[in-house]
């Protein structure tokens, strides 16, 4: 009313001066929700995911040894994530639930025995082809959909050449990288990591067999028995065939599972441990160029800074940090460049970044009294280890210029399996309605339209089981975590299970509690001291009620066949991927994108 009265008193000129007024006036909230990010677009994705790589090994994240210019550089044009939380404390079953924003259990990606992960490329379990992965739905949206590095989510399941469970099946336009992960296997000269305990007891019967063939040998030329010679002819044909049976699969398994592919094509058998950094980048950096038009999405999963550790010469003794300080420091590196070649190629404001770890450093990794594996600052326990803070929380960093803060940290309690429906609405893409999606979008979190996270309850599990659940009550601002089963470290007072490869989740291998150990973690984030009901008033209140969560969240899980079961997770020759005729594998079909410049 005050503006139509002024207008019957005004010239011409200053009437459109204030129509031009009032129609800014009245798109100014439209104008905001664009340069904000609240209107969707659909900018090209870029997701970085290193391979067991500890929450406190960035300088970002309070490391003072090791140099991480490039990712520090990340977090202070973005934000910073300070409660990240995987959904295992392993590689195929966390990287399944990012992949899917589920929980693994959900997905048959949770094991009930010992092999938590994939052990085989030629093994029949995998990511099930009736899971939708964020790949998927962006590719249906028109993205280029790239995965360059570590898959470790299954390759075949009935022949060789099916592909169920390849990358290229699960959404991706192209792969270059490993169907299975870095082991020690893979690089000459350090001891075997695959199938250990078993090699150890083949190798012990085989033993058994060889001084049984020697003894009645010996018995027979001395007339000490009267054994026939078929018998002892028969004794030693089984025993060579035994022997053969175990060695063909585990005296080769740098041909089996150390491979690279582009898409379905090997490219090299065994592959080169210590050129394939150089040759992830160059294809990271050739996707990016292909596809500067976009949209795309780029999955670049590092095979840094899992074990053996494999550091080109440029970087090794370089740390304060050892060899594993020299793995991260390349790492950190790479990521140098391939936000150069984001730069370069005009696509900074355009592209969100993220960058995180698939969960927390392997602190079972030694050579003798050596470290091999990472820290995870003040928090309790690492890689494979269910429900301590330290083997599920990991770095988060978030850039998009113009659309997020900048320097920005976000204490609220987040999950890897955000990025799944975060990425779907950034492509304009809408989740499976059909199936429990876990994550949370994390957008209006990132961009303060939101204060406080979505999850109330986050369910940590150790394969099948689960051993911890946190609680998050918005209103009041606590964060509770109870510990059901927790793993028996070793020796006692330890802090991780340095007798084993890894704690284990079940059996005499854990302890369960009953009540179970609560923590404050706002008040006690180290989960040095549990709370007891003396201690806490309200401690039978917050049990209860997450108590609560987990029976909503059971009764929302439905049977699924197992991934990891005993016959899906051995070696089956007929799966094997073979570069020449069978058993003959290798090959190195060079074509590297060596021209690229890096």
């Amino acid at each position: 009313m005050m503006l139509v009265a002024l207008e019957r008193g005004i010239s011409r000129e200053e009437k459109n001066i204030w129509q031009r007024y009032n129609l800014a006036v009245m798109l100014a909230p439209f104008l905001f929700s664009l340069t904000s990010g609240l209107v969707p677009s659909r900018p090209n994705i870029l997701l970085i995911m290193a391979d067991d790589l500890g929450y406190g090994d960035l300088g970002c994240y309070g490391n003072a040894t090791i140099r991480t210019p490039n990712i520090d550089q990340l977090a202070k044009e973005g934000v910073k994530l300070t409660q990240h939380i995987a959904a295992a404390s392993l590689c195929t079953p966390s990287r399944a639930a990012f992949l899917t924003g589920r929980y693994p259990v959900r997905s048959g990606m949770a094991s009930s025995n010992k092999q938590r992960v994939l052990y085989w490329v030629a093994a029949s379990g995998g990511l099930p082809n009736n899971e939708t992965t964020f790949a998927k739905l962006l590719q249906q949206q028109g993205y280029a959909t790239g995965l360059i590095g570590k898959w470790h989510q299954g390759l075949n399941c009935e022949s060789r050449s099916d592909h169920c469970h390849h990358p290229l099946s699960h959404g991706f336009d192209y792969f270059y990288g490993t169907p299975f992960t870095l082991v020690n296997d893979c690089q000459s000269r350090k001891n075997p990591e695959v199938g250990v305990n078993q090699r150890a007891t083949y190798w012990f019967y085989t033993h058994i067999v060889a001084l049984l063939v020697f003894t009645l040998l010996l018995g027979k030329v001395t007339g000490l028995c009267s054994v026939k010679w078929k018998i002892i002819a028969l004794i030693t044909l089984c025993g060579i065939l035994f022997f053969i049976c175990w060695f063909i699969s585990y005296g080769f398994v740098s041909y089996w599972n150390c491979i690279i592919l582009r898409d379905h094509v090997i490219i090299e058998q065994p592959m080169e441990p210590e050129m394939s950094a150089s040759r992830m980048l160059k294809e990271t950096i050739s996707f990016i160029e292909r596809n500067q038009k976009g949209p795309f999405l780029l999955f670049v999963s590092f095979l840094h800074v899992h074990t053996p550790l494999v550091t080109t010469k440029m970087f090794r003794g370089k740390s304060r940090h050892g060899l594993y300080g020299d793995n991260v420091e390349e790492m950190d590196w790479m990521v140098g460049k391939i936000l150069a070649a984001i730069d370069k190629n005009g696509l900074r404001n355009n592209t969100f970044t993220y960058f995180t770890s698939d969960h927390g450093g392997f602190l079972e990794a030694r050579d003798g009294a050596f470290q091999l594996g990472g820290w995870n600052s003040i928090y309790k326990g690492g890689k494979g280890m269910g429900g301590w803070e330290g083997g599920i929380r990991v770095p988060g960093i978030v850039r998009w210029p113009g659309m997020v803060p900048t320097d920005t940290i976000i204490d609220e309690p987040t999950h890897l399996m955000d990025i799944y429906p975060t990425v779907a609405h950034l492509a304009g893409a809408s989740v499976p309605q059909d199936r429990v999606i876990d994550g949370q979008n994390l957008l209006p979190l990132l961009q303060g339209s939101a204060q406080h996270s979505e999850h109330e309850f986050m369910f940590h599990y150790c394969g099948s089981y689960l051993h911890a659940v946190r609680w998050y009550q918005k209103e009041s601002g606590a964060l509770w975590k109870a510990h059901y089963v927790t793993p028996k470290f070793y020796p006692e007072g330890a802090g991780a299970c340095y007798g084993q490869r890894m704690c284990q989740c079940f059996g005499e291998a854990v302890t369960h509690h009953t009540p179970p150990l609560l923590f404050n973690l706002l008040q006690d984030p180290s989960e040095v001291n549990p709370l007891s009901p003396n201690a806490e008033p309200l401690f039978n209140t917050i049990v209860s009620q997450i108590k609560r969560g987990v029976d909503e969240h059971r009764r929302t899980l439905t049977p699924v066949p197992e991934q990891f079961s005993s016959y899906n997770n051995i070696w089956k020759p007929w799966l094997q991927p073979c570069c020449g005729t069978f058993p003959f594998c290798w090959c190195n079909k060079g074509n590297h994108n060596d021209h690229i410049s890096i």
